[in-house]
């Protein structure tokens, strides 16, 4: 006996998306997931064992050294770090609570805040690099073949292209800025 699951008649009873799927080539988008998903938490782990930061703590910290004069509209590294406006707010506060980052008003527009680095958030994103850098080679650059990593690239690369993002224009977590 066959029902409609999900708009498809002919489909086995008890059939779901998840058994009916034929493109093996899912197959390498729940690798993706799972991997980013298992690569990110531990990262997010290391850095709040051994800093208190969390990793889009971090990613806000690397965002902001990265940026001319260390400062971005709070529009801005939302959009980078992926948050959304209330979400980098909210991180914001607690960086800000920690001393490793200033708000201020926007220099060319009153109506805006930006995010500022202080000496504080220098020193310990400076220290922080080090775990969340380690932790980059050792979880990923190690795992993958160095022949792979171009592919990769140019995968991930397409991927953001067809999302109109810029690879490595709003440069998430995997990054580093010197804070030198």
């Amino acid at each position: 006996m066959t029902t409609e699951i999900d708009g498809r008649a002919g489909e086995p009873a008890g059939a779901t998306l998840a058994t009916r799927v034929p493109d093996p080539r899912l197959s390498a988008w729940r690798t993706f997931l799972h991997a980013h998903a298992r690569l990110t938490r531990r990262l997010d782990e290391e850095l709040r064992a051994a800093h208190g930061l969390s990793l889009p703590e971090y990613d806000a910290l690397v965002q902001l050294a990265g940026a001319p004069g260390r400062r971005l509209r709070m529009s801005v590294l939302a959009d980078r770090v992926l948050l959304s406006r209330s979400g980098i707010t909210r991180l914001v506060d607690r960086l800000e609570a920690d001393g490793m980052v200033a708000r201020t008003a926007c220099t060319t527009d009153a109506r805006g805040a930006e995010a500022s680095l202080t000496h504080a958030g220098v020193d310990r994103l400076r220290s922080a690099s080090r775990t969340h850098l380690d932790g980059v080679r050792r979880y990923f650059l190690e795992a993958v073949d160095p022949d792979d990593e171009a592919a990769i690239e140019r995968g991930l690369g397409r991927v953001l292209d067809g999302l109109g993002c810029s690879p490595g224009g709003a440069a998430g977590s995997g990054g580093h800025a010197d804070p030198d």
